[in-house]
């Protein structure tokens, strides 16, 4: 390493968390950057434990059943299976559907998630999830 980059390196040992997130920052609106670790493996260096970046990427283990629209003739069977899914009451099941799309469940496996929507697709829902 140069003397400079010594120097700049001795330096940064000595400043606080809170003075190098402000460093980060002015470097970024500097320089025109972005700091955040990105999972494209562009050149950037391995992890702790010698994981590559690309490998970082975990599968997904939580989803939101969101329910977007209902057949107006499948109204009363999709509020049945909203109750029974979430333990609503009639009022708040009736309030729920209307202002869709919202959430049925929340951070849930994917199979409870695709129960759900299956569910919910039988008695004339439709459904994604997240």
């Amino acid at each position: 390493m140069s003397a400079t980059t010594d120097e700049i390196i001795q330096s940064l040992k000595g400043i606080t968390l809170f003075e190098a997130t402000e460093l980060v920052a002015q470097i970024e609106s500097t320089f025109g950057v972005d700091a955040t670790l990105t999972s494209s493996g562009g050149g950037t260096a391995p992890l702790e434990g010698g994981a590559a970046p690309a490998e970082v990427a975990e599968e997904k283990t939580q989803f939101d059943v969101i329910l977007e629209n209902i057949a107006s003739d499948k109204r009363v069977a999709v509020l049945k299976v909203i109750r029974n899914l979430t333990a609503l009451g009639l009022k708040e099941a009736k309030d729920f559907t209307s202002s869709l799309p919202k959430a049925v469940k929340e951070a849930v496996s994917k199979e409870e998630a695709e129960a759900a929507k299956q569910q919910l697709e039988d008695v004339g829902g439709t459904v994604r999830i997240n």
